[in-house]
């Protein structure tokens, strides 16, 4: 079958008729979705791995974690690949886990720095932020 198609396409450009489409064009229509797969797929899984990373990085203890699974926990310890989870008011549950099943960090600088922020600004009757 495939011998069939080069043979026809074959014989249309040997008339002078045919309207075949040249390699430059197939190599640029391929080139063309490759790019985007690449700008649809890969770019976006890279830059989020990336992102994973550099919160890894910034972990520390004392930090607010939420888990993949939308578990709430204080990070109490941290290790290569492990961190010592401890999570809700009972100080006996403490879990070791992976690093990846990290879904968010909020660090305790953050909290602490936020609530100063507060206590400095004041809020008038109307709704605008005094300092």
């Amino acid at each position: 079958m495939i011998n069939t198609l080069m043979m026809l396409s074959n014989s249309g450009e040997a008339q002078g008729t045919g309207t075949g489409m040249g390699i430059g064009f197939i190599i640029a229509y391929v080139v063309f979705f490759v790019g985007i797969l690449y700008f649809l797929f890969i770019r976006p899984t890279r830059k989020q791995s990336a992102q994973q990373e550099e919160m890894m990085k910034g972990l520390k203890p004392g930090d607010s974690i939420m888990t993949t699974s939308g578990f709430y926990g204080t990070v109490i310890g941290i290790d290569e690949d492990t961190v010592i989870v401890e999570f809700g008011n009972n100080k006996n549950c403490r879990i070791p886990m992976h690093k990846k099943a990290i879904a968010e960090v909020e660090s305790a600088d953050a909290v602490y720095e936020e609530e100063e922020k507060e206590e400095t600004e004041e809020t008038s009757k109307f709704g605008k932020k005094k300092k």
